[in-house]
């Protein structure tokens, strides 16, 4: 067990920078960009983890998007992801450069990586954080998640064990400017894989089909609550979306009412999103919800109930009928795109 002695020897901040098919992924961007702001108010080096079959020209984009170490692992077995061989690798060198923060993304890969990577470097680790930042005074990592059902904000720090490592769901912090000619150091690391260390073997890949643009990457979106899931309402709002090239996100029950898929669900249990515009009709407010809106840059609320809470995060807000109120907005958007 670590003792105060083995955390003074830690230092920097990690990243593991998720890849697939040779290509970053974008939840592997927004973490550099929130782990630049650690190092920076620790006054360490960022370094990104790299791991995947011919991906050492990746590191240069790693550099140009803050990392100012990148240390690269190549192996034909690590093309495709596997959770042992992610685990040994990224174990190894934590052991070996003792870094004090490990953030992952808590994307499908992250979620299975992080959990193993923690128990095996005995450590703790702070799942789906909606909020990072540094206690100077202790050089500790201060994680901010929902907790209780969403009904409370908690506040977690690891002041004993090292790395002190986190989780951030995908779309809650931006993805940093990438600034072209940025230098950085890159490692590129020896792999060794015996084949004792191969107890899974991929036979195929694929990916589920998709259509439309990702809810996360969404400049637009139009939101259905359970107070606008009448057929009327949410007919109005799907043509809204369409008049004005918005995606159609929602809440938790309307998935359940199997009104929308999950996969466009907003929320704690959902996506968080950062649109331009984000619509929320017939949507109360509850926490549950708001966690995932909290980076939309323009609010417009539709709800019955004056008091609801909704109006809290909203620049605009309407109070009345949702029925009456989409229907009507049908029209006007009609009405100027006729001029």
């Amino acid at each position: 067990m670590a003792d105060k002695a083995d955390v003074t020897k830690h230092k920097g901040v990690w990243v593991f920078a998720e890849q697939q098919d040779g290509k970053l992924a974008k939840i592997a961007l927004e973490m550099l960009g929130k782990g630049r702001d650690l190092a920076d108010k620790l006054g360490v080096d960022l370094t990104a983890v790299l791991l995947g079959a011919a991906v050492k020209p990746l590191a240069d984009d790693l550099v140009a998007y803050g990392a100012d170490k990148v240390i690269v692992a190549e192996h034909p077995e690590l093309a495709e992801y596997r959770t042992e061989l992610y685990t040994k690798i990224v174990c190894e060198q934590a052991d070996k450069a003792k870094p004090e923060v490990l953030i992952i993304g808590a994307s499908p890969i992250g979620r299975d990586l992080t959990p193993r990577v923690s128990f095996r470097l005995n450590t703790g680790c702070t799942a789906d954080c909606t909020e990072l930042d540094i206690d100077l005074d202790e050089r500790l990592l201060v994680s901010t998640r929902p907790a209780f059902g969403g009904n409370v904000m908690a506040t977690i720090i690891c002041p004993e064990h090292r790395p002190q490592m986190s989780t951030v769901r995908p779309g809650v912090f931006a993805v940093p400017e990438k600034k072209a000619g940025r230098t950085g150091e890159i490692t590129v690391v020896d792999v060794t894989i015996a084949p004792t260390d191969i107890n899974v073997t991929v036979l195929e890949s694929s990916k589920s089909d998709k259509h439309g643009t990702d809810i996360q990457d969404a400049v637009k979106i139009v939101s259905v609550g359970l107070g606008a899931s009448d057929d009327v309402s949410f007919k109005a709002i799907q043509e809204i979306a369409s008049l004005i090239g918005a995606e159609v996100g929602g809440t938790r029950p309307c998935v359940e009412k199997v009104l929308i898929d999950h996969g466009v669900q907003i929320g704690q249990t959902g996506k968080n999103v950062r649109p331009e515009l984000y619509m929320a009709c017939g949507i109360s407010g509850a926490v549950q919800h708001t966690t995932g809106i909290s980076n939309a840059k323009y609010v417009v609320a539709i709800n019955k109930d004056p008091n609801a809470e909704i109006f809290k995060f909203a620049n605009v807000g309407i109070a009345g009928d949702a029925k009456q109120i989409l229907t009507a907005i049908v029209k006007e958007i009609k009405a100027v795109q006729q001029k």
